[in-house]
């Protein structure tokens, strides 16, 4: 199946389109541009290069992705953007390419779900199977894991991490990581509640891999030992548990401290 292009649509001759791509009236899709097969580019929305999607992503009407960055520093450098399969962007959703002195690109994976007003910034690396509520907002250089829940106008500092499978409520405010496996909400300085027990099991995690993490958060947040102490009990009492270990490489690597 060809690629369908609305005659009042504007799709700039270095673009490359797909088998099956299909722009709306008023969409632009600038130099650059790869859309993979299947994607479809809904009306008045903006899509600059250079830029490759991946397949089967849907960008809805005013819709703004691939643009420069809003970086002062950023001098016309060539950077990108690169989006994996099956993504969805709501209605005036932005995304922006990357920096120089960043990495050069911003790197989104695949079944994501960025609704309504979502800003990613430049230099973002979001995982996969994320799913961003309306307004959220990610300052430059953050990285989210896959299966990431971003409440409603939740909002994050340049450099900050969100671990996979964490949930952040609505309007929470990130300065440091926010930690995998956790729940995490409020609007100043967010704090952890705990272990995302729902949203783990309903992701298939078994019993015992929850309540290992719930022991593991326990030790790390709830205890009275300091970091360094906490580490050295769950790796003493939970090795083994890779789900743990994930959690405890993730507080090990932090640049920033992580919200308790």
């Amino acid at each position: 199946m060809t690629s369908q292009v609305h005659s009042n649509a504007a799709v700039s001759p270095r673009a490359v389109l797909g088998e099956g791509v299909t722009v709306g009236p008023f969409a632009s899709i600038g130099d650059d541009v790869v859309l993979g097969a299947g994607t479809t580019v809904g009306p008045h929305a903006s899509i600059e290069g250079p830029a490759v999607f991946g397949e089967g992503n849907r960008v809805f009407g005013h819709a703004v992705l691939g643009f420069e960055p809003q970086d002062l520093k950023y001098k016309g450098e060539v950077t990108r953007l690169v989006v994996g399969d099956r993504n969805v962007f709501r209605e005036f959703a932005t995304v922006h390419r990357g920096t120089a002195t960043g990495h050069g690109e911003t790197v989104i994976g695949s079944g994501n779900y960025f609704m309504a007003y979502t800003h990613i910034a430049h230099d973002n690396v979001i995982g996969s199977n994320c799913v961003f509520a309306n307004g959220a907002s990610l300052a430059g250089h953050v990285e989210v894991g896959d299966w990431v829940n971003v409440g409603a106008f939740t909002v994050a500092h340049q450099f900050v991490r969100v671990g996979s499978h964490a949930f952040l409520g609505a309007y929470s405010g990130l300065r440091r990581d926010a930690l995998p496996f956790c729940r995490l909400d409020g609007l100043l300085d967010a704090k952890t509640y705990g272990i995302n027990t729902i949203g783990l099991k309903r992701r298939g995690f078994a019993d015992d891999r929850v309540e290992a993490l719930q022991r593991a958060y326990r030790l790390l947040v709830r205890s009275k030992l300091n970091t360094t102490q906490a580490l050295e009990k769950i790796q003493e009492e939970l090795a083994g548990q890779p789900d743990v270990e994930q959690l405890v490489a993730f507080v090990k690597s932090s640049q920033r401290g992580f919200h308790r």
